[in-house]
């Protein structure tokens, strides 16, 4: 026994890190259809509206799965929620892979957004549990790190598998991966180091303290103004993010800029690539000047101005739109800062149920905006059409790129509005 030690930091890492293979398969297939856009509309005979639809029901139960997740966390322990998510993920999977209709295609879409929910917010409470305070950050920094490295695959990698093999093959052989996960997170992991005879770094009260109903929990967090105001800021950076490079970027680029799909893919993963290499980076700065704010604020203002650039200059070079969507990109990592900024700014028993509402959050962005550009594409349709699939002019792009810039502006305006923790748990 090791009740007098805390967890060596490789097991700590391991037990992190297998409910982080959950996340990466999450990001993987949160962002897969972007680069299967012309086979999905293809089998499923889609207008723009669908194919925004079909990937966005990830999102839906993806967000409706975020309080549940926050509050199940705090109650009913990671390892379980880890290891039933793992299970359905991969359910989820085959029927996605096998439908034969686009019912059933978002059924599957269904399933697994739903399942890869619960990820991230039992990776955070094992690493309260499992880790110093001091390493939250990094841990939340490094969640969306390897989370959009998952994402990347998708990316070129993907878009060369689906060229060799098609799409249904390679979708069968990755639902695989989940199953795998939820064996090794069952064998594996523990909610807290003390079940395998060491010390823990949660709050010794933190065990003891009674539980609180769904509304009830849900009632104290949103005492709390920061709570909303971040919930509704993260959307713009993950909307920016996953609108684009997780959809919409590809058709854009090949219909607009002449570039090839897995050129065109390529350049939306380099801009989640960015987005990964900003996550740490803005993290670490925010914790080493000791402020949230200030470091969001930035975020958020170079991303309304680069879209601003991107919508409002139609004729940019290849070059200056490909650094612009690297900036935004990059400056999108700063949704980490916000996760650590929501958990300072409640006690510590609300710290789950406030992050699960700020992941609802970070989802809605992308939920609302990958099917409601596609409306707008739909409504600016001119008729052309290569191969079956729809073509659409650059002002209905510029159009629905227009919504992502609105969105990001009200993000400003309630990151203006919340108050500085100053990098401190609130008691």
């Amino acid at each position: 026994m090791h009740s007098e030690s805390h967890p060596p930091l490789r097991l700590a890492w391991t037990v992190w890190g297998l409910g982080a293979a959950l996340y990466i398969f999450g990001f993987f297939q949160r962002v897969a259809p972007g680069v299967m856009t012309t086979e999905l509309i293809a089998d499923f005979d889609l207008t723009g509206a669908e194919l925004g639809s079909l990937s966005a029901f990830y999102f839906y139960s993806y967000v409706a799965m975020q309080i549940p997740t926050g509050l199940l966390a705090d109650s009913w322990g990671p390892r379980k929620l880890l290891t039933a998510g793992a299970l359905v993920a991969g359910l989820g999977s085959l029927c996605f892979a096998f439908a034969d209709g686009l019912f059933w295609a978002c059924t599957g879409r269904l399933l697994i957004g739903g399942s890869v929910a619960v990820a991230f917010v039992a990776m955070m409470k094992l690493s309260s549990h499992w880790m110093a305070l001091k390493h939250f950050s990094l841990a939340s920094g490094m969640a969306l790190f390897l989370g959009i490295l998952g994402a990347i695959f998708a990316g070129t990698p993907l878009r060369l598998l689906v060229s060799s093999f098609d799409w249904r093959p390679v979708m069968l052989i990755s639902s695989l991966f989940p199953f795998v996960i939820a064996a090794l997170i069952w064998i594996i992991v523990r909610d807290d180091p003390q079940e395998r005879g060491y010390s823990s770094y949660a709050p010794a009260t933190g065990i003891e303290e009674p539980r609180v109903g769904v509304i009830a929990g849900l009632r104290q967090a949103f005492t709390y103004r920061n709570t909303w105001l971040l919930s509704l800021a993260p959307g713009a950076l993950a909307g920016s993010v996953l609108t684009f490079a997780g959809l919409w970027g590809v058709p854009f680029l090949t219909s607009h800029y002449a570039l090839s799909a897995p050129l065109a893919a390529a350049t939306c993963s380099a801009m989640l690539l960015m987005w990964a290499i900003g996550g740490p980076l803005l993290g670490s700065l925010s914790d080493r000047i000791g402020n949230r704010k200030p470091v969001y604020l930035v975020c958020c203002a170079v991303i309304a101005a680069a879209w601003t650039l991107v919508i409002f200059l139609p004729e940019l070079s290849l070059i200056f739109l490909i650094g612009l969507l690297m900036m935004i990109g990059f400056a999108s990592g700063g949704i980490i800062i916000g996760f650590a900024y929501v958990k300072e700014s409640v006690p510590s028993n609300l710290a789950g149920t406030a992050s699960g509402v700020c992941n609802m959050g970070v989802m809605v962005g992308p939920m609302l905006l990958q099917p409601a550009v596609g409306w707008v594409l739909d409504s600016r349709w001119q008729g052309t059409t290569n191969a079956g699939t729809r073509i659409y002019e650059a002002g209905a792009y510029r159009a629905g790129f227009s919504l992502i810039l609105i969105w990001a502006v009200l993000a400003l305006i309630c990151l203006a509005l919340t108050r500085e923790t100053n990098c401190r748990q609130r008691p």
